[in-house]
C-alpha cells in the first residue's frame, strides 16, 4: 500500500526518487533526488485526499547523513510553518540503490 488511511489520519509508506512514468532512480544530483522524493510524497498524499502541508510526522532516511543540508533547503521549497515534526535516520542501504527515502503521517 502507498497509503493507509484509519479515520482522519494517512500513514504514508517510503517514497524513494523513482519517477513513476518510467520506474527508474531520478537523475541529477542529490538534490534532484530529493524532489522526486517529495514530488512521490506530494501525489501521495494528494491521493488520500491531503497534501504535503498535512504531514505531522516525516522520516527520511539518508545513505549519507552529509547530505542533511541539502534535505533542509529542498524540503523550504516544500514546507512552511509550522513545519512537520521530523527525524533524519542514517542507513546503510535503500531499495534500488537509492540515497534518499522519506515517509510520513498525515492528518487531513
Amino acid at each position: 500500500s502507498q497509503a493507509v488511511k484509519v479515520n482522519n489520519t494517512v500513514y504514508l509508506s517510503g517514497q524513494i526518487p523513482l519517477v513513476p512514468e518510467t520506474q527508474a532512480l531520478a537523475e541529477g544530483d542529490f538534490a534532484a533526488q530529493v524532489h522526486q522524493v517529495f514530488k512521490n510524497l506530494r501525489a501521495v498524499c494528494q491521493a488520500a485526499d491531503g497534501d504535503l502541508k498535512d504531514i505531522v510526522k516525516l522520516n527520511v532516511f539518508l545513505t549519507d547523513l552529509s547530505n542533511f543540508p541539502v534535505v533542509n533547503e529542498v524540503m523550504a521549497e516544500y514546507f512552511s510553518a509550522p513545519y512537520p515534526a521530523r527525524a533524519a535516520i542514517g542507513v546503510k542501504e535503500l531499495p534500488k540503490g537509492a540515497v534518499v527515502e522519506a515517509d510520513g503521517i498525515m492528518v487531513i
